[in-house]
Order: C-alpha cells, then sequence, then structure tokens
C-alpha cells in the first residue's frame, strides 16, 4: 500500500510546557500560572500551553492514518531536545517531510521508523518529537492495513509474545497529590501517585514534607484500599533528595529507607532521587546509591529518568547495573522503535521496563503507547495524558482492555 497524500496539523496536547530550570530555581506558582520570566531556551512563559503536531497519512485506498508528534513537559533541560512549537516545526515539516512521505510504499514499522529517524536536514536529525510522531503514523497505518492491532504489527516484526495480562500503571497527579492519591485508589492504580516532587517546598528542607506524605498515603490506602489492593508507591523526587542531603549518598539512603519504613507494607519505588549534571555522573551517583541501599538490607527500588534520553543512554544504564528500572521517556527517545528496542534490552538483561514518556502527550501518543508495552511485555506504562489521572488512565486502561479483549477473540477464532 502506498502513502498518497501527507499532512501536518497543529493540536494541543493534554498537560503544558513547563521551565524546569525556572520552578527548580524558586518560581512561584499563582493558582495554575507561573509568573516571571523563563530561563530555558525556547519558552515564551515558565508554564504554557502543551503544543502538537499530528502528520496524518492519507493511503492510496482511502485508509487514514496518523500519529502525533509531542514533546515532553519539561524540554531543553538535562540533554533534552528544545521545546516543541507548531510555529517553528510546521515549516520544516512541510518542506521536508511531507513531500518524502507522499508516493512512499508502506513496507515494515521498523524500516520506515529507522529511516526517518536518522534523516538528517542541513546536518541535524529531526527534532525527537516529530520522529516519535511520524513513527506512530506508521504504525498506525500498518495496523489498519493489515487488519491488526498496533501490538501485533510490533510483535510480529520482533518476534515477542504479546502480553495476555495489562500491564500495570503508574498514575500521575500533578500537585494535586491529594486527590490525586484518593482517586487513584478508587480505581485500584497499580502504582501511585508520582507526585510531582520537584521543588524543596514539596519534599522539605529536611525530606520532612515527602515522609508525612507516605505516611498519609499509606493511611489513605488502609482505610479506603479494596481488601487486597497493594499498589507500589513510586515517588518522582526529580533530584531533590540528593539536593537537600547535598549528594552525600549515607544520608541519601538513611532517608529512603525511612521512607521505605514508613511504606510498609507497601513497596516503595523512588524515581531519580538524585539528578546529577551529566549522563556519565547520573550513572555513577544513582548505581553507588544502589548499591548503598542494598548493603542495608533495602529493597527501595531506584527508577531512571532524567540524562536517560536515548536508546544508547537506557542500555548504557542496564549495562552498568546502576538502576532497578528504567524510565523508557517515548518522545525523547524519537522513533517508537527505539523504545521497543529499549523495553526489550532491559527485559533481556535483568531491568525492569517503565514505557513511560509524559502527561504532556496526546490520545494518539499515549494509545500506540500501550500497544508497545503489551507488545514488549514491559513492567510499567504511565497513565497519560494530563495530570487529572481520570482522563489519562481511561485512555490507556480501556485502550488496553480492549486490545486484549481482541486478541484473546482472535486467538479462539483461529482455533
Amino acid at each position: 500500500m502506498r502513502i498518497k497524500k501527507a499532512l501536518v496539523s497543529r493540536g494541543l496536547s493534554g498537560y503544558y510546557s513547563d521551565d524546569l530550570a525556572a520552578i527548580k530555581a524558586g518560581a512561584q506558582q499563582d493558582g495554575f500560572f507561573y509568573p516571571g520570566k523563563p530561563i530555558t531556551e525556547g519558552h515564551s512563559k515558565i508554564r504554557q500551553p502543551g503544543e502538537t503536531m499530528s502528520i496524518i497519512l492519507i493511503l492510496k485506498d482511502g485508509t487514514v492514518a496518523f500519529g502525533d508528534a509531542v514533546g515532553i513537559q519539561y524540554m531543553g533541560v538535562v540533554g533534552r531536545e528544545p521545546i516543541l512549537l507548531a510555529d517553528r516545526y510546521i515549516p520544516l515539516i512541510e518542506r521536508e517531510v511531507l513531500p518524502r512521505l507522499a508516493g512512499r510504499e508502506l513496507t515494515t514499522f521498523k524500516q520506515l521508523s529507522e529511516e526517518f529517524d536518522t534523516l538528517q536536514v542541513n546536518g541535524q536529525r529531526l527534532h525527537s518529537g516529530i520522529r516519535y510522531g511520524l513513527s506512530q503514523a506508521f504504525l498506525d497505518a500498518l495496523a489498519k492495513t493489515q487488519r491488526k492491532t498496533m501490538a501485533e504489527v510490533v510483535a510480529q516484526e520482533y518476534g515477542t509474545e504479546i502480553s495476555k495480562k495489562p500491564i500495570p500503571v503508574l498514575a500521575q497527579s500533578g500537585d494535586d497529590r491529594y486527590t490525586g492519591a484518593d482517586k487513584m485508589i478508587l480505581k485500584q492504580v497499580g502504582a501511585i501517585p508520582h507526585g510531582l516532587f520537584n521543588h524543596v517546598s514539596k519534599v522539605g528542607h529536611k525530606g520532612e514534607l515527602l515522609l508525612d506524605y507516605v505516611r498519609w498515603l499509606k493511611e489513605r490506602v488502609g482505610r479506603f484500599g479494596e481488601p487486597g489492593y497493594q499498589p507500589t508507591f513510586h515517588l518522582d523526587v526529580y533530584g531533590i533528595v540528593g539536593a537537600i542531603f547535598d549528594h552525600r549518598l549515607g544520608e541519601i539512603a538513611d532517608y529512603l529507607v525511612r521512607l521505605e519504613k514508613l511504606a510498609r507494607p507497601f513497596p516503595l519505588r523512588v524515581e531519580d532521587p538524585i539528578v546529577a549534571g551529566d549522563f556519565v555522573r547520573q550513572i555513577e551517583l544513582t548505581g553507588a546509591l544502589k548499591t548503598t541501599l542494598a548493603e542495608r538490607g533495602s529493597r527501595v527500588e531506584i527508577a531512571l529518568d532524567e540524562w536517560c534520553n536515548t536508546l544508547e543512554d537506557a542500555k548504557a544504564a542496564v549495562d552498568a547495573a546502576a538502576v532497578h528500572m528504567v524510565q523508557i521517556k517515548t518522545p525523547s527517545l524519537g522513533s517508537l522503535h527505539n523504545s521497543v528496542e529499549a523495553a526489550l534490552y532491559c527485559k533481556r538483561n535483568g531491568a525492569a521496563a517503565f514505557l513511560g514518556g509524559t502527561c504532556n502527550g496526546t490520545d494518539q501518543s499515549s494509545r500506540a503507547t500501550v500497544h508497545v508495552a503489551l507488545a514488549t511485555q514491559a513492567d510499567l506504562i504511565y497513565n497519560k495524558p494530563g495530570m487529572g489521572v481520570d482522563e489519562g488512565y481511561m485512555i490507556v486502561f480501556n485502550e488496553m482492555q480492549r486490545t486484549l479483549n481482541l486478541l484473546q477473540y482472535t486467538r479462539e477464532e483461529s482455533k
């Protein structure tokens, strides 16, 4: 099947683009706004609406497929590409990408994704978010023309077995971490609450506020959780814990052990307890912290996000045995085939694979990630987009359930 025509349209994401450097530097919220001047290049405000671009493929038989180019919430920091803005990138897509799509034969997901993932324009690759959107469009088009689910397309090309059970979901609360957690408990989400602990004012100058929050969270699950509900407490602290203890590993480990004891009987996972100045240092410090925790007999799991921006980064983190779980930040890795390969590499080499991404995505990008997670049997997936819990969890949960039921029907019909 050939692509007859390709289009691009602007859109809005499920959340906002925030200048993390300005927030960490002390920008104060006023309601939902962050007044003041941004620090990170490309941002016009500290918080601005997230923008997307849909890559639309019109196939020769009239079938329409699409994928959404998105950037993550925090662009332009820890080695990530700049904020994704439609006014900046639509002219580039129209000039350099769409003409290359028109008339193309749909070959395979991997071949098409690799080609455009490595395409260079004026000596530079396309923005990772654009490559991400293109790969979604290819996957959607192949699934529709082959009359398969996207998970089946990925599984067939990579020789994997699709999960027969739902992948656990990590919900995101944003700053509404109390009401958000209650929603997650009501819906029995597998990992809660993320928490967005991205400033010392949310953690406490000695970590006391986070201790209080974990104490509260355990009480809420015990009081309102259904019998047998045993969520993992997954806290994303954006390096703030490391910062308040001045990167002294022994003190950081002692603090995480305190959190672990408070959380019991619920397992505790902490994402990015330390954020260093570059990837090499990030792996060194995180790996040393993991070892220190093990020496204390702790079962706290460490998840890595910051500075892990490419497939090569994910592999290096796994090879160094620096963390228990790697967040495979799907838009940052570019084409979805990189996320597939990162997840499979984690699974083969003893690390848990977290098919993450961003609250700043869309319904389409979220559904595509669900299929990759099922095809690779990932260990965790984000609810996304947005920070409202309900909307993102609905999209991810329903797409997973629909796909699992369709695949079960297909298996039964083939007998």
